[in-house]
């Protein structure tokens, strides 16, 4: 599976207290290979790619390579990921 996940530029932040750390680190941890496409922290208003994509401004998410994109909290992301059920969250994904 070829995803990206669109985080902030603080990748030197490995803490679980950060959201998009607490992202990386599941799909690190389940060995989910990923491109990391870095967004702007601050204003929000300059994440205009992570806007046209999922139709809101918030990090992380992840997008599939079909186009399709996932969010939530990060920690249901983390837990979602950490399930091995990552891929039932893509449009049409495979479901059990």
């Amino acid at each position: 599976m070829s995803i990206k996940l669109h985080r902030c530029r603080f990748t030197f932040l490995r803490s679980d207290r950060f959201e998009c750390s607490r992202v990386q680190k599941a799909l690190d941890d389940q060995g989910v290979d990923y491109e990391l496409v870095k967004e702007p922290y601050w204003p929000r208003s300059r994440r205009k790619e992570v806007e046209r994509l999922s139709g809101q401004r918030q990090l992380p998410v992840i997008e599939f390579e079909d186009g399709s994109v996932y969010r939530e909290e990060s920690s249901d992301m983390a837990a979602t990921i950490r399930s091995g059920q990552l891929d039932t969250k893509r449009v049409g994904g495979l479901r059990e």
